[in-house]
């Protein structure tokens, strides 16, 4: 039963956003000649597929461009996050340095603050997580993933045809991480099929070298770490307590492999 995969998009969006992220502004006939397309072809997809609604714009000289570009660090994430950031820059801010980054960020966004269901709580809750997850990394491996790039509430819905909302995203070389926080101790199948759900845009977003792979956080429970279906599908996923969090990361990046 493969672990990570997840039904691709359409193969012909994925290429011609990959030929648009990676340069700095393109005509839909250059990208028809890179693809060995028609250009009707690429202008079909351009101006009816919604992923490219969503993750693409065009310029006054009708060239395109990707909102999201690729690299270390990439581009454009810090316009679709409440916070933005290398690891090292996020763990030597104090919590409350980190909320007023994260409160700023999310009115940057259109996140709604209202606090009447405990989301300044589950920030706080997320955020101390993540900072026990660096702990136990560091005191394996000192040093190793400060360069790493981390962000909290990614949202992507610019022109509302798409809409990813993710609770975390942990940027590794070669890997991206989509991290669903629940603040409970039991596995909902329902909340399994939410943390897949933007693994296909976030495969399109970060590229093809790099691998997405989602995960469920159960903050309220305590020494779970178990692979379960996704719905239907024979794919799965792993599901983690908070204090386990280390070992999806270990699972894929081989930490403590001899």
């Amino acid at each position: 039963m493969d672990r990570t995969r997840i039904a691709p998009l359409a193969l012909r969006e994925k290429k011609i956003y990959e030929v648009i992220s990676r340069r700095d502004g393109i005509r839909a006939r250059e990208i028809a000649a890179c693809l060995g397309l028609t250009r009707e072809e690429v202008n079909r997809e351009l101006y009816q597929s919604p992923l490219m609604r969503e993750m693409c714009y065009q310029d006054s000289e009708y060239r395109w461009h990707s909102v999201i570009r690729p690299g270390y660090p990439h581009e454009g994430l810090y316009e679709f996050s409440g916070y933005y950031g290398l690891v090292s820059e996020f763990t030597a801010l104090s919590e409350e340095e980190w909320m007023t980054g994260m409160a700023e960020g999310c009115r940057r966004i259109g996140r709604n603050l209202n606090d009447t269901r405990g989301l300044l709580h589950s920030f706080r809750d997320c955020r101390e997580t993540m900072i026990r997850l660096f702990r136990d990394l560091g005191s394996l491996y000192p040093g190793s993933f400060g360069n790493w790039e981390i962000c909290f509430e990614f949202r992507l819905n610019r022109g509302r045809y798409i809409r990813i909302y993710a609770d975390v995203l942990l940027i590794t070389p070669g890997r991206v991480f989509t991290l669903e926080f629940k603040m409970k101790d039991q596995i909902d199948p329902e909340e399994v099929l939410q943390a897949a759900k933007y693994v296909p845009y976030l495969e399109i977003v970060f590229g093809e070298k790099n691998e997405v792979l989602p995960a469920l956080v159960l903050t309220g429970a305590a020494d779970l770490f178990e692979f379960v279906p996704i719905g239907q599908s024979e794919a799965i996923l792993p599901v983690c307590s908070g204090d386990m969090l280390f070992n999806v990361l270990n699972e894929y990046m081989g930490f403590l492999r001899p």
